[in-house]
């Protein structure tokens, strides 16, 4: 049975099939709203349900406070309609010209970045066109039709002549992530889908940036800084990168680079484990306390947040709570333990 989605902002409808979200069957009928991961762990694709019931999936949509859910709210990539239903959802219009694909890569770069994390660069076929919006995934294919998603850290124009960069963290008994440390190798075939997501920059939104990385969430923020300055993009860009020690900030010496050379831009790095060997007199703790004791005003800013999906939830209540307007909080949660079963 199919049932009639009306989104009240853009006065649009369209319907969905059988046991198909409403973020399923809003892409397949051309229409593209906020979300992530897919998950249900980012909390991306939050909307409002003005009217009808939904059934989230096996996935308990943690992500949604008891205020959000007496509030009507839903996660799209989650939630399948049981009747016919309206929401109300801002419609994103500048990813949906993007062509989804699926098309092989070959490795063309593998380091190690530090302990945990892999820097892979896959070289795209040069017989077809691959557009991305920076700070968009991809999904590596697997040969049991398993996948595995992934940011892309660099830009369209970095991909054709490097190959598309992804930052991939070995999780302790990660199956795929233990294979890539182990036997993926220079010249091996990945078969790849996407883009996906709407974590990009918006240009039009001319208000100071604030970047906050979690661990390998520095991936899609680095595709987020370059393409601001590959625009130059004239406005203020403050990027806190949160660590457990000195040594998984991988790319800290790119980080100091662009403080040092770009005008308006400060980096400010925070470790919550640091140990006597680092050495460390930069700011310790938890990202969203450092930033809660810079930043005790943070309306008329755009923040976009990358990491694991508490780090991300600790943010946008902090956030919320210093009076930034949750329209422009935009974010990209990595739920590890999901994706590396």
């Amino acid at each position: 049975m199919t049932h009639l989605i009306r989104n009240i902002t853009s006065n649009t409808s369209f319907r969905s099939k059988k046991d198909e979200t409403i973020l399923q069957a809003a892409l397949r009928n051309g229409h593209l709203y906020p979300y992530g991961c897919q998950s249900g762990a980012c909390g991306a694709c939050k909307t409002r349900l003005v009217h009808g019931t939904v059934k989230h999936l096996t996935r308990d949509p943690g992500v949604l406070s008891d205020d959000e859910r007496a509030g009507g709210l839903c996660l799209m990539c989650q939630a399948v309609p049981q009747e016919d239903i309206e929401i109300d959802v801002k419609e994103i219009a500048r990813a949906k010209e993007i062509e989804i694909k699926t098309l092989p890569t070959r490795v063309r770069k593998k380091n190690l970045l530090c302990e945990d994390v892999i820097q892979l660069y896959l070289s795209l076929p040069s017989t077809q066109k691959f557009e991305f919006l920076p700070g968009q995934y991809i999904n590596i294919l697997l040969k049991d039709g398993k996948e595995r998603s992934f940011s892309i850290a660099n830009t369209p124009a970095q991909a054709k002549k490097q190959g598309l960069e992804l930052h991939i963290r070995i999780v302790p008994g990660g199956v795929y992530s233990s294979r890539v440390k182990e036997k993926v190798a220079v010249k091996d075939i990945l078969r790849i889908q996407g883009p996906f997501g709407t974590y990009f920059l918006r240009k039009n939104e001319k208000q100071p940036i604030i970047l906050v990385a979690g661990g390998t969430g520095y991936a899609p923020i680095k595709g987020l800084i370059e393409d601001a300055i590959e625009n130059e993009l004239n406005l203020p860009i403050t990027l806190y990168w949160g660590a457990r020690t000195k040594a998984d900030l991988y790319l800290d010496e790119q980080a100091k680079h662009w403080a040092e050379t770009i005008k308006g831009f400060s980096y400010i790095p925070v470790l919550s484990e640091s140990t006597e060997g680092d050495n460390w007199t930069g700011r310790t703790g938890f990202v969203h306390e450092a930033i809660n004791n810079d930043l005790p005003d943070a309306s008329g800013y755009s923040v976009y947040a990358s990491g694991p999906p508490v780090m991300v939830k600790a943010l946008q209540d902090t956030f919320s709570n210093n009076g930034l307007d949750n329209e422009f909080f935009y974010s990209d949660a990595f739920d590890y333990a999901a994706a590396n079963e």
